[in-house]
């Protein structure tokens, strides 16, 4: 027997502490006075939940640097069922973080993904015009969204959905900062690993327990921590270089930062960067 044994157990009962945790219905966290010329934030979810995964430099923008974050409901799930009962679980957790909504479609966008981008043109082309009109409302300073390789076909396709919006405006109309994300598949290529303080972290599982139906079939805001420990093992030689010692974060979320540029995505710098829990997130766009 070693010690080890110890962490694992205490690991595994922390675990099933989480279970008995309530779900949802937590007060709005404390709001953060926002100027009204506020940068913008445009966050693209493929499904209500992705706004509380990988949400950790946005929560940190609008609570540090006083940005205004924007959530766009790009769907609200297959299961048609379902939509408008996540969209109000997703309603919650957006005023719980005190993320703005945006909906892009009564019941969200259908068939967000590469198949019906190839297959059926028209109705991807209607998709692409209800992600620029968003882009032109807003004039966000930085969009997020998930890679091109994100495994779930959905991620996948809001990928190349955004892409495309963002290609459809005049060259210079667009210009912004893009933060791409990952979840179901690891990005080979993140530049940026951003430090998450625990109160973010508590509270970004908290607004995923508004997800009421979907935790409930899977518990996956329980896994939250563990993730964004390992973000920290793989961003240590990802982002910092191979061999490098990873920094003492408890907690991190990795992400590709680049920028759209007369029409195109341009790297803006060489290597990568950690962005720690005492720096100002916003210089990450100065």
């Amino acid at each position: 027997m070693t010690p080890y044994l110890e962490l694992v157990q205490k690991t595994a009962a922390l675990r099933d502490f989480g279970r008995t945790l309530p779900l949802g219905g937590f007060p709005p966290t404390a709001r953060v006075p926002l100027p009204k010329d506020a940068p913008k934030v445009l966050l693209f979810s493929p499904h209500p939940d992705d706004e509380c995964i990988i949400g950790g430099l946005a929560l940190r923008l609008l609570r540090e640097s006083r940005w205004r974050v924007v959530n766009v409901a790009v769907t609200q799930g297959s299961k048609k069922e379902r939509q408008a009962g996540r969209y109000a679980e997703l309603q919650a957790a957006c005023d719980f973080l005190q993320f703005d909504l945006v909906p892009t479609a009564p019941g969200g966008l259908e068939k967000v993904n590469p198949k019906a981008r190839s297959a059926d043109p028209a109705h991807w082309q209607a998709s692409v015009l209800a992600i620029a009109r968003i882009l032109r409302e807003h004039r966000p300073q930085v969009v997020f969204f998930p890679h091109e390789l994100d495994w779930n076909s959905t991620h996948i396709g809001t990928h190349h959905l955004v892409v495309d919006a963002l290609k459809s405006l005049p060259a210079g109309e667009a210009d912004c900062f893009v933060v791409e994300t990952e979840f179901w598949g690891q990005m080979p290529t993140p530049n940026l690993m951003v430090e998450s303080p625990a109160q973010d972290v508590a509270d970004l599982m908290a607004a995923c327990s508004f997800h009421v139906g979907e935790v409930q079939r899977n518990p996956y805001h329980l896994s939250q921590t563990a993730w964004m420990q390992d973000n920290v093992r793989r961003g240590g030689e990802l982002v910092g270089g191979q061999g490098g010692a990873a920094p003492d974060y408890p907690f991190a979320t990795l992400y590709r930062l680049r920028k759209w540029q007369n029409g195109a995505l341009t790297s803006i710098y060489a290597g990568g960067r950690n962005l720690a829990a005492n720096e100002n997130p916003a210089t990450l766009f100065a």
